[in-house]
């Protein structure tokens, strides 16, 4: 089966919407979660360039190789919509998991119909499933929508005491 992103809604809009934990041994969910990803990645808030051939080819296996990673996917009908990437980590201070949703991503097409809310609800239930004391997301500052969603389902800046500020989300490229 040939997917391809969705050029308008579904005339049912919504009625046909499923969300399911992917199975990354089924090659529809396969290349949802590729086509979903890329799409993602050449978005602005992804950075703008889609994923590398290597990602593209290797980056399912790469997922299901890692016990600790999870994703949600979207469909309206068969088309997939939304995807969620989830990794545990560990809370030391808690010494329980943690999940960091990673990748948040609905199609244009799509937005505006609680779709991410639905895939973050199935995520946290399954971080709820595998213990975790919390949930982690990065979000860019100038995704005021994403940023409006994760404070209403009650996400808020890391910060231990307030005098000593925010924690800041920081990288290096090795």
């Amino acid at each position: 089966m040939t997917i391809t992103p969705p050029t308008a809604p579904s005339a049912r809009r919504g009625a046909s919407m499923t969300v399911c934990r992917a199975d990354y041994a089924n090659a529809d969910h396969a290349s949802a979660v590729v086509l979903l990803l890329d799409a993602y990645a050449q978005d602005p808030m992804g950075g703008g360039h889609g994923l590398s051939d290597f990602a593209k080819a290797n980056l399912v296996a790469a997922l299901a190789a890692r016990p600790q990673a999870y994703s949600v996917l979207a469909f309206d009908g068969n088309q997939p919509v939304g995807l969620v990437n989830c990794i545990e980590g560990f809370s030391t201070f808690a010494c329980r998991p943690l999940v960091n949703v990673h990748d948040v991503t609905v199609f244009a097409t799509h937005r505006g119909q609680g779709i991410a809310e639905k895939m973050l609800a199935l995520a946290e239930a399954v971080a709820v499933e595998r213990g975790a004391c919390k949930l982690t997301l990065e979000v860019l500052q100038g995704n005021v929508g994403a940023d409006r969603l994760y404070r209403r389902l009650g996400f808020a800046n890391y910060e231990l005491d307030p005098a000593l500020g925010q924690a800041q989300f920081m990288q290096k490229w090795l």
